[in-house]
């Protein structure tokens, strides 16, 4: 018994908290994510000054609050690494349920800021959304449900998570927020997948999402208009969209030059939802590659060390955490490059944002601890019949 709680990698007694989560810790998808928040500081002294003269503020003020905000998403992060999954799992049960609450709050005492879609909350000083910090908290809800599900005699965990990403996603479809919707189905659809769902179900899955799409294309013009606008034969040089495919094209392989791109007095979003349009303008392919290649470490690092993971729960929670902190880096670069249309979406730690900063952070810190090396044996032990 001792072997297979313990395995091969020995617990150390009274040792004290930091020297034991750096050694556990996995450093290299912690300091991609330092480099992913240092690229965003850089990138924001170029994106931001602009906004910041058209608002009236110091031409720094942006970069500032970003730094602001980074700061308080690394400290979330790292101390949330620092915590045992049984804690982090409590903590995030109780998130998601004040998340959920405000989420459905929204159409009440909410705002859209002139945007179109009623996203957040206005504090006076800042804005909260309530979808970023709700994304965390729901896989780990959604990998609980299920890892019981798989519990002889457990609870139907499985349709119940389902369910619950239906309400969700039919709260966020009233904002309007199809992105972060699609997110969440992605987040399901991936745990599901991981706990061994049947094929055909997620085939069905999809075709629902479809039918879904095209209803709401027939039904929101806010949709539809984002639709259109990427199914378009030639891109209107004055949308954002072909701004950002014009900085791109003039970045090149080595850029523009620091300082000198033109994208950024010209784009609403360019801080935040096309913050990779100024990297590719300014500091060309290179840093776009640089950018893409830490976000791919972390998730195939996170998802390698999951795989040696015992507990169910901490399986389909991590790959539920790695895969979403990717696939959204990826829809934003995406937009970017006319790849999927316009998502309204933030890339991770890089892009302006109080919410998505800190909701970025409060993720990664809960992948960080759940991909932790702990004084467990490691799967192929019951595999080969060494964790007996």
């Amino acid at each position: 018994m001792t072997e297979m709680v313990h395995g091969s990698i020995p617990a150390r007694d009274g040792e004290p908290v930091l020297p034991r989560w750096w050694r556990t810790v996995d450093r290299w998808s912690l300091s991609c994510a330092l480099l992913l928040f240092s690229i965003g500081l850089l990138l924001g002294l170029a994106a931001s000054p602009p906004l910041a003269a058209r608002n009236g503020f110091e031409p720094f003020h942006y970069v500032e609050r970003q730094a602001l905000f980074g700061s308080m998403a690394l400290v979330a992060m790292i101390i949330t690494s620092m915590m045992p999954p049984q804690l982090v799992r409590r903590l995030a049960v109780v998130g998601f349920a004040a998340a959920f609450l405000a989420l459905a709050f929204l159409p009440f005492f909410g705002t859209d800021f002139g945007k179109g879609a009623t996203r957040w909350y206005s504090l006076g000083f800042g804005s909260a959304q309530p979808s970023e910090f709700l994304k965390p908290g729901f896989i780990v809800v959604t990998a609980w449900l299920i890892a019981a599900s798989q519990d002889l005699g457990g609870p139907p965990g499985k349709r119940a998570s389902l369910a619950l990403a239906v309400i969700i996603c039919g709260l966020l479809a009233m904002q309007p927020d199809f992105g972060q919707a699609a997110l969440v189905l992605f987040a399901w659809g991936v745990m599901y997948f991981v706990a061994g769902a049947p094929f055909l179900l997620l085939t069905a899955i999809a075709m629902l999402v479809l039918v879904v799409g095209a209803f709401a294309y027939n039904n929101s013009d806010h949709f539809a208009r984002r639709i259109d606008g990427f199914l378009s034969a030639e891109v209107d040089p004055t949308t954002q969209l072909g701004y950002a495919a014009g900085a791109i094209r003039e970045g090149g392989f080595l850029g523009v030059g620091v300082g000198e791109g033109q994208v950024k007095w010209s784009l609403p979003d360019a801080h935040t939802d096309f913050i990779i349009a100024v990297a590719a303008e300014e500091y060309g392919l290179i840093l776009v590659l640089l950018i893409i290649g830490l976000f791919a470490t972390i998730v195939l690092r996170s998802l390698i060390r999951l795989m040696r993971e015992r507990d169910p729960f901490i399986r389909l929670a991590g790959a539920g955490l790695a895969c979403t902190f990717g696939i959204q880096a990826m829809i934003n670069i995406s937009v970017a490059v006319r790849l999927l249309p316009a998502k309204g979406m933030t890339l991770p730690f890089v892009s302006y944002g109080g919410s998505s900063l800190i909701a970025a952070g409060i993720m990664l810190g809960i992948l960080l601890a759940f991909t932790r090396t702990r004084p467990q044996g490691e799967i192929g032990d019951i595999l080969t019949g060494r964790g007996r």
